[in-house]
């Protein structure tokens, strides 16, 4: 069974909805238990959100999404093609309207980390729970 999946799909503002609906998929077929299911659609959620926002598209127009299973770690990345200032979560209130991505991809991943050499890549790991 492939414990691992890269898509690459429309830097749009759609995008998030359908890589929810695929990660779903295969979380649900790898035997992820609800709330783990529930933690990764809302940080890959968040990190598509935020490439979108701030990134920019891979020169054929597409952002690249990957997950992979490895042992009882959850594995998710999100890769454009865009050169930023390092990236680092802001402190927010229930107030504010944006801003909140890297917070809340930090206080609901284990673990999490960018990498620039090629563009703009987020990680982010979670531990899995099975049923």
């Amino acid at each position: 069974m492939k414990s691992h999946d890269i898509v690459r799909l429309p830097f749009e503002l759609s995008t998030p909805s359908i890589a929810r609906t695929r990660l779903a998929a295969f979380l649900t077929v790898h035997r992820a238990s609800n709330a783990v299911i529930d933690d990764a659609l809302i940080v890959i959620s968040e990190m598509i959100a935020n490439a979108v926002s701030h990134g920019m598209p891979k020169q054929d127009g597409t952002i690249e999404i990957s997950w992979s299973i490895s042992g009882t770690l959850l594995e998710l990345s999100v890769h454009d093609g865009g050169m930023s200032e390092p990236l680092k979560p802001v402190d927010f209130d229930e107030d504010s309207l944006s801003g909140r991505g890297l917070s809340i991809i930090n206080r609901v991943a284990d673990r999490w980390w960018v990498d620039m050499s090629q563009g703009t890549r987020v990680n982010a790991e979670l531990v899995m729970g099975l049923h």
